[in-house]
């Protein structure tokens, strides 16, 4: 073996564009190494290959493929410290390639999980070529074939280029192998977690204009913000992004058409109706004032007579609406909302699915990530309410309470909220208070006359009567909260004196 032969090793599973990198290798004087499918792509492109095998001395498809690359030869080559004198020398006498390039990219284990899909062989030859980046360039995407092609060709490899190569190289094996740890993890929180991330969408900004964000997804969930597709108006923002999927968390948990208007990660206003139509146009009436500047998102695709409430509310309150985001949308109706604002955003997410895909809900802290469960499956709690006072709620009431309990489960704590007395949407929603009586004063002022004969929710216990006495004075008629207070009696009985319905869910439903 030559120790002077410039060596270019080339396995890859996607083989876009490398017919055309390797003629560039070629041309420059490298002598190219290469396996199985890749040797055959590259050689039908008229290459001249070495196959592997020539290399390494196994036997060609020994153990099934299983050791086409795995070897001394091919490793040492790939690792030697040119720099060093002795590993030289070694390198000669032990007729070891000198490897410069390693091209190779696996086969995506998200396709087909499983243990036959998981690369050893090329794993390893990244990994050392990505140790060795000084000596040995790393190339894992056929984005970068185009300037890896112009270095070479222009003899200015710098030490930025290779760094920043290594740097892919390790994070795509870091991608691939955390993948890998959660197929095999039959805990549900291991010791240890990555998370598999690929960058999905360069954001306009991240939550304010001086800062930059990009959107990242899991491989193969089936999130809707993974579907996310522009068809009109504004790119994403950050606060567009936490917006959308507030409103996602919001209509999902309802079977019947819903919709709500989100602005900074709280509802404006939720409702469902016997249709998309309905829906929405109780969910801006809820609060028209607040849905000015805010984020539609529905559980059903738009038609027309749906976008025209985006239109009424332009014309009737003023009010803009600056992302609409829905399932999918008539084509009629796209072009009606295009006529309403330039800059509106409007975007599809495809059916929002039954069942996530993802085993937990992470909320990121600087330096620090909180796993959990999903707080999904609400309905399997109603059968455990409790009524603790002497005036029984009325059926309707029940059934409005069951709304209002996954509405103020979307709102953000300390969340208490007044639901109409008869129509499933919200009449005033009072949220992100640090005390309970401050969230009961909002709900209940921005209801006004609604609350007459309304449900007052709260999304944990009331610490003490005051709720329940400020909800007298308006003409609440029942409650329903978590109970659980060293104090629930004094609500109890403050209820029973002024005739208010109380129930108890037994399960708090704070979000933050």
């Amino acid at each position: 073996m030559d120790i002077q032969t410039k060596y270019a090793l080339i396995s890859v599973y996607d083989k876009t564009g490398i017919s055309d990198f390797a003629k560039v290798l070629e041309k420059i004087g490298y002598t190219i190494i290469s396996t199985g499918g890749t040797f055959k792509t590259l050689t039908d492109a008229g290459i001249k290959v070495v196959p592997i095998e020539e290399i390494t001395g196994n036997p060609r498809d020994s153990f099934d493929g299983r050791m086409k690359t795995i070897s001394f030869q091919i490793e040492s080559g790939i690792l030697f410290d040119r720099e060093n004198p002795d590993h030289v020398k070694q390198a000669e006498q032990l007729k070891v390639p000198q490897i410069d390039i390693v091209v190779c990219n696996l086969y995506p284990f998200e396709e087909k999980p499983g243990v036959e899909t998981i690369d050893v062989g090329g794993s390893t030859m990244i990994r050392a070529a990505a140790k060795n980046y000084k000596s040995c360039l790393v190339v894992v995407s056929p984005n970068d074939y185009g300037q890896v092609a112009k270095a070479l060709e222009s003899a200015n490899v710098d030490e930025k280029l290779r760094q920043d190569l290594a740097a892919k190289a390790f994070y795509y094996l870091s991608f691939y192998d955390s993948q890998i740890g959660n197929f095999f993890s039959k805990e549900k929180f291991p010791k240890e977690v990555t998370v598999p991330l690929r960058q999905a969408k360069v954001l306009r900004y991240g939550e304010n204009p001086h800062q930059k964000g990009v959107l990242y997804v899991m491989p193969k969930t089936n999130s809707p913000l993974s579907k996310l597709e522009k068809l009109w108006g504004r790119d994403l923002s950050g606060t567009n992004i936490g917006d959308i999927y507030s409103g996602l968390e919001t209509v999902r948990q309802f079977k019947e058409a819903a919709a709500t208007v989100i602005k900074h990660l709280s509802p404006c206003g939720i409702a469902t109706g016997k249709d998309p139509q309905e829906a929405l146009a109780r969910a801006i009436e809820a609060d028209p004032v607040s849905a000015f500047g805010g984020v539609i998102v529905l559980n059903n695709p738009m038609d027309l007579e749906t976008a025209r409430l985006v239109a009424k509310f332009k014309n009737e309150s003023e009010g803009n609406i600056d992302i609409v985001a829905v399932p999918s949308i008539t084509k009629d109706a796209l072009e009606f909302l295009k006529g309403i604002r330039k800059s509106m955003g409007i975007y599809t997410f495809g059916p929002i699915p039954t069942q996530r895909s993802e085993k937990w809900d992470l909320k990121y802290f600087a330096g620090a990530v909180l796993l959990q469960d999903f707080d999904d499956n609400v309905e399997n709690s109603f059968g455990n309410w409790e009524i603790v006072t002497k005036n029984k709620p009325a059926q309707k009431q029940i059934e409005q309470m069951k709304f209002g309990f996954k509405a103020v489960k979307a709102v953000r704590s300390n969340a208490v909220i007044v639901i109409d007395s008869q129509i499933p949407m919200t009449r005033g929603i009072g949220s992100g208070q640090t005390s309970r009586i401050g969230a009961t004063k909002i709900s209940l002022e921005q209801a006004g006359d609604f609350a007459k004969g309304g449900i007052l929710i709260s999304d944990s216990f009331f610490p003490f009567d005051d709720s329940v006495m400020l909800a007298k004075d308006y003409g609440i008629a029942a409650i329903l909260e978590q109970g659980g207070s060293v104090n629930d009696q004094a609500s109890i009985d403050a209820a029973d004196k002024y005739g208010i319905a109380m129930v108890f869910s037994g399960r708090r439903a704070f979000r933050h």
